[in-house]
């Protein structure tokens, strides 16, 4: 036949030929089953429901776990022949050798997984390469009622089989197949082309029977076309196996240890059947759990990292959203996560794997180059809606001006079949490649784990070096990297965050997780800080390994489908759980810590953690009390004021007013006029109101929602009724309102000398696919909000101008996003939310929402959150904005108790405590009952933020570490109310760098524009 006539469809028939002839089923296994509820150990294997199944019985239903029990024999007649078994049991399955230990992970061959990447199905078991005959199988395996992605497919029996393989027609399909593949993707009418095109059909007419004779003759003929080689390559694949495992998804977190376990043993028997192959895993908890549920396999992976063959992969404890997480959150996933590695491997992890996260904050460069990792690898950014990414590398640069060398592979994938399809794809699509001359590839199937299988390295052992295709080396990915940073200087800078335009209702999704992370964190700060004053001052031992334990356990929530909000239903059912579970320990830590450190004062003691003298009104058993507390201090609690400023109210009229602001409700509950009077403005933008709640149609799933939302206009929420109310200090309205079967009331309160509004929120929510969201249309013109971020801010356009701004419709902001002209501004504050809009003047604030997928009762419950309102002069840097901001998270303590008053945990039933300077005489008042003398910490320049005071990690010296937040260059000092013996700057991993001066109990620091500084100060009196 001429050459133009030999299609490619038609080469397809001969590959489906060959891959239904590799096996040839010769006996049946005997198939025993003892099902249970959850995994149960080997040692009690027998201990559930027993079955005995025949193919196509059912065993189980979704998450069910079952013990099988394979035997049987190989017959006589398969003797001097290589047997395999084939085994599916409709599930995923982990052999597992005569201790227990795991052996080899399988998977059914139907899971759901984009095929066009490949089939995931592991289901060949190897027994001999050349069978005696009538040898005796006896196997048993762990099995998940569950594919890779978690979903029920039946959970029955399929394939439960010994085999023959003919290993000449296996690797027969591996020659064509790969033939093929790289003849499709050459130009039409190149010789190359054309000759392989000649030789598989020519090999297609000499198949009519597979005889070994016509399959070894055929072998002769690809292997011709096999054997050439490609000339001096202009482009080089860096190739390494990887099975990125989301920690918990479509499943629960109990379910991806065992995935673990099938994964790594999985790779492991990989490792022996191919010399060349190197596997990468990421993520120190998944080890971690390894180490403890699987501690001879994971001996064996030890080995493997050893010998050079096995890399440990990325420096965070998990691959953690990068959105949502706090700063010191991200410091502490790369603490835990490097150390880990270190301490078990020896190996310092010099880049951040993050195949998958959901957009990547701007402050992340700072934070990586200051814990000594100079690489990062993603490919996520591939999914954006509108606009391409326009690199593959690049130097990417942070708030700060810190870079880190960036790399997604252009295959735009983690999940590559290692196919000539995706060289191609690679040497086509790479964007970068006039000036670079390497790309990294990732090849096998993951999500839900599983790795490489033989295919992918049959395709790499014949690609190596393959004409008509750019040679691909199998090698670690620091090897990669190291040879990429050859040429750092000739790659294109990208500034500023890396934006993902897919997934905004991540910023949103599972509200309750989001609460009781930023709660976590904020307390979490508070107990470091509080146990170390009461280590100094009463020698109280130091929580360090309960801390670390609470720490990682937060971390691991972090994951970039849990925290966002992208899991089922039953990971937040086991993580909410948790959370309250951690909350409420650490809180007790604080108490004791707070207690411990106020023994033999007089009276109740007020503790301030902030590094800023605080003036605010607390509530305190039903009292109110005006206190002043020095920066990082503490002082007396002092007698509850005779006479208490009070704050005007009209029930009529529906005003509050205070010696700062006027605020006007009208008829339906939203504010028709916030009134500046100091500084003669009307906030509200005209002929608008403020605080508008709206609920929105949103038919989305848990990741997205439709972008033109607001097109379809929101509705109001109905106002049921209205109740005025004044204690002391403080006035409001309650507000109550019903929407659907769902209830909302909110405090809406003012405080005597505050310029900060609160709403105070508690929901009851129970709707199905709707968004509920407030904006402030605000009388203010800027061109851009400022988002508050980890360790600083960013701006971001509040116009449209491009599809670069428009698709930034939803971003992401932690305590506050702040509208400013050059001399006023307003700023939305909140304690628990992250998803903000900020445009034409308006700010607004995504509270809730309630997609039916992946967790069908998603935030269908009671939710209670705090947002405020703060108006201020100039704009927010001089405004000192962030102080606001943290002083609504972080709470005055009492004695170790935590106000009633200090955040929305009481929700509609009090409002959070004020910063509000107020008269001359209670001031001094104030000031007289200082206790507790002077600061434990505190930096002159009032633009210096203290994130966290904790021990360190391999001593008793104390680490402090600060941030600059305007964006600023500035020398402060940070004097130390403690004595010290030495001080050093550190980085995030705390080694020390360069020592410090010290002078009157001080050192100075010159820091750069948002830059984060780690002190470390030497106390050898620390003892425990």
């Amino acid at each position: 036949m001429p050459y133009e006539r030999i299609k490619p469809e038609h080469l397809r028939t001969l590959l489906e030929r060959l891959e239904a002839n590799i096996y040839e089923p010769v006996a049946q296994l005997r198939a025993t089953a003892w099902v249970t509820a959850e995994p149960v150990a080997y040692e009690a294997r027998a201990s559930g429901r027993r079955l005995e199944l025949a193919p196509g019985d059912r065993w189980g239903q979704l998450w069910d776990c079952a013990w099988f029990h394979f035997t049987g024999a190989i017959p006589a007649s398969a003797a001097g022949k290589k047997v395999v078994l084939l085994l599916d049991v409709n599930g995923e399955l982990c052999l597992v050798d005569e201790e227990g230990t795991p052996s080899q992970g399988l998977t059914n061959i139907n899971s759901e997984f984009d095929y066009a990447l490949g089939k995931p199905g592991k289901r060949v078991v190897p027994v001999s390469d050349s069978a005696a005959g009538n040898e005796t199988i006896d196997l048993w395996g762990d099995a998940g009622c569950n594919d890779l992605f978690g979903r029920y497919r039946s959970g029955t029996l399929k394939e439960a089989v010994v085999a023959i393989c003919r290993e000449e027609v296996r690797q027969l399909y591996y020659d064509a197949e790969v033939l093929l593949e790289t003849a499709e993707r050459l130009p039409e009418g190149s010789a190359r082309r054309a000759r392989i095109f000649r030789a598989l059909y020519d090999v297609s007419l000499l198949l009519a029977d597979l005889a070994d004779e016509r399959v070894a003759k055929a072998r002769r003929i690809l292997g011709e076309q096999l054997a050439k080689r490609g000339g001096d390559p202009v482009l080089t694949i860096s190739a390494i196996g990887h099975a990125h495992i989301d920690l918990a998804w479509l499943w629960p977190i109990r379910e991806t240890i065992r995935k673990g376990a099938r994964t790594f043993s999985t790779a492991l028997r990989m490792m022996e059947r191919y010399p060349d192959y190197v596997f990468g895993a990421s993520q120190p908890q998944l080890y971690d759990w390894m180490k403890q549920h699987y501690p001879k396999l994971y001996d064996q992976v030890k080995a493997r990292i050893r010998e050079g063959r096995w890399e440990p992969q990325g420096a965070m404890w998990v691959e953690s959203d990068t959105n949502v997480p706090g700063g010191e959150s991200l410091v502490r996933q790369i603490l835990y996560g490097k150390r880990y590695f270190q301490q078990e491997f020896g190996l310092e992890m010099k880049s951040l794997w993050m195949p998958d996260v959901f957009g990547y904050t701007a402050s992340l460069p700072q934070i990586l180059k200051k814990a000594g990792v100079d690489y990062m690898m993603t490919q996520k950014l591939s999914w954006s809606t509108y606009n391409r990414h326009p690199h593959h590398t690049f130097m990417w640069e942070g708030i700060d001006g810190s870079q880190i060398l960036t790399h997604m592979p252009p295959e735009d994938t983690y999940n590559s079949p290692a196919a000539p399809r995706s060289i191609a794809k690679a040497e086509n699509d790479y964007l970068d490649s006039a000036v670079s001359d390497r790309a990294l590839m990732l090849f096998g199937i993951g999500d839900g784990g599983g790795g490489p299988g033989e295919e992918h390295l049959e395709r790499l052992a014949r690609e190596k070096n393959l004409l008509g295709l750019s040679p691909v080396e199998q090698e670690t990915s620091a090897r990669f990297f190291e040879r990429l940073a050859e040429h750092r200087a000739r790659y294109q800078v990208w500034r500023g965050e890396l934006y993902l335009e897919k997934h905004q209702g991540t910023l949103t999704s599972q509200a309750r997780s989001k609460r009781f992370n930023r709660k976590l964190e904020k307390s979490l700060r508070e107990l470091e800080y509080a146990a170390v004053l009461a280590q100094m001052t009463a020698n109280v031992p130091y929580p360090a390994e309960e801390l670390e334990q609470i720490w990682k356990e937060v971390l691991l929530y972090q994951f970039h489908d849990i925290l966002p909000g992208s899991s089922i239903k039953r990971v937040y059912d086991e993580s909410l759980a948790r959370y309250a579970s951690m909350l409420e320990r650490v809180e007790q830590l604080v108490d004791i810590s707070y207690e411990a450190a106020a023994r033999g004062a007089e009276g109740k003691i007020v503790f301030n953690s902030l590094p800023w003298e605080r003036e605010e009104w607390l509530n305190q058993d039903g009292q109110w009390h005006y206190v002043h507390v020095p920066a990082m201090g503490c002082a007396k609690l002092p007698e509850a004021p005779e006479s208490i400023p009070a704050v005007r109210i009209s029930e009529r009229e529906r005003t509050l007013e205070n010696e700062l602001l006027v605020v006007a409700l009208g008829d339906n509950g939203e504010i028709a006029s916030l009134f500046d009077k100091e500084h003669g403005r009307e906030l509200v933008q005209p002929g608008q109101s403020a605080n508008r709640l709206r609920v929105y149609a949103d038919d989305g799933d848990a990741w997205d929602f439709r972008q033109d939302y607001r097109q379809m206009g929101g509705e109001r929420l109905a106002l049921r009724r209205v109740e005025a109310y004044s204690d002391g200090p403080t006035a409001g309205f309650v507000l109550h309102y019903a929407y659907g079967s769902s209830e909302l009331v909110q405090r809406i309160v003012l405080t005597a000398g505050s310029r900060r509004v609160d709403f105070v929120t508690r929901v009851d929510w129970k709707e199905s696919g709707r968004m509920l969201r407030t904006s402030f249309p605000l009388h203010i013109r800027a061109d851009s909000v400022s988002c508050d971020i980890q360790f600083g801010y960013l701006r971001r356009p509040t116009h449209r101008n491009t599809m670069w701004d428009y698709a930034k419709d939803e971003i992401c902001a932690h305590h506050y996003a702040d509208l400013s002209e050059p001399n006023y501004g307003v700023a939305l504050l909140n304690d628990c939310k992250y998803g903000h809009r900020a445009a034409d003047g308006e700010l607004d604030l995504n509270l809730l929402r309630s997609p039916s997928y992946p967790d069908p009762e998603a935030d269908r419950a009671e939710h209670r959150f705090t947002y405020s309102l703060y108006p201020h002069s100039g704009d927010h840097v001089e405004a000192q904005v962030f102080r606001a901001g943290y002083e609504l998270n972080v709470p005055l303590r009492i004695s170790g108790m935590k106000l009633e008053a200090a955040g929305e945990d009481a929700a509609a039933d009090a409002s959070p405590s004020a910063r509000a300077p107020i008269s001359a005489e209670l001031a001094a008042a104030a000031a007289r009952d200082e206790a507790m003398g002077r600061s434990f910490l505190l930096p002159s320049h009032p633009h210096v933020m203290i994130e966290a005071v904790k021990r360190a990690e391999d001593g008793y010296a104390l680490i402090v570490r600060l941030y600059e937040t305007a964006g600023t260059r500035l020398v402060t000092k940070l004097a130390a109310g403690f004595a010290f013996t030495g001080a050093w700057l550190a980085d995030l991993m705390e080694q020390k760098l360069e020592p410090l001066q010290a002078e009157e109990g001080a050192v100075t620091l010159s820091m750069e524009p948002f830059e984060i500084v780690t002190v470390r100060l030497e106390r050898p009196q620390l003892r425990h």
